[in-house]
């Protein structure tokens, strides 16, 4: 994180509810990092950014699908400079469809904004963005739209299980 003051690392305690949890599942799954609370919102890869003072491509962006087979929750956690491919998407999962904010809100246990990478309600199918293995460090939200916590992409692949997967959209000429 860069020297921002306005950002800052509450005691548990002091964390809302759902970035408490999630301070507490990184805590038992071995993750020493903290939950750091943005003075903005972190709903957009920007936002969170700039709070952070980090490249957007290092924010770990959670999207959540629908996948249309079965209605399972498809998570792709994308770095925050790339829009997601959804027919690469499909090639690995299946046909999808957007989640609305219920949907999201019921698979995750999280609001739109604060999705975390891990701790759902109902484990989705995962996928991890490749381009975030080009980076060194990067930001995941921890489960409110204010919180998020640091890790590399190895740990995120770790703690998510997850494939690594080219999902971003690459604009042809």
């Amino acid at each position: 994180m860069s020297d921002n003051a306005t950002a800052h690392t509450p005691s548990l305690d002091d964390l809302p509810e759902s970035a408490r949890r999630v301070a507490l599942l990184l805590r038992e799954r071995g993750h020493a990092g903290q939950v750091v609370m943005l003075p903005e919102t972190g709903k957009t890869s920007a936002e969170a950014a700039a709070g952070l003072g980090c490249s957007i491509a290092q924010i770990a962006k959670s999207i959540l699908f629908r996948r249309r087979e079965d209605d399972a929750p498809v998570l792709i956690v994308a770095s925050g400079a790339n829009r997601v491919d959804e027919k690469k998407v499909a090639a690995q999962v299946g046909d999808i469809a957007r989640a609305d904010a219920k949907f999201v809100r019921e698979k995750t246990g999280y609001a739109i904004g604060g999705v975390c990478p891990i701790g759902h309600a109902t484990p989705p199918v995962t996928l991890i963005d490749a381009d975030l293995f080009t980076l060194d460090t990067l930001w995941a939200a921890a489960g409110h739209p204010h919180a998020v916590f640091n890790l590399t992409p190895q740990e995120l692949a770790t703690l998510t299980g997850a494939p690594v997967v080219d999902v971003a959209l690459r604009e042809t000429a």
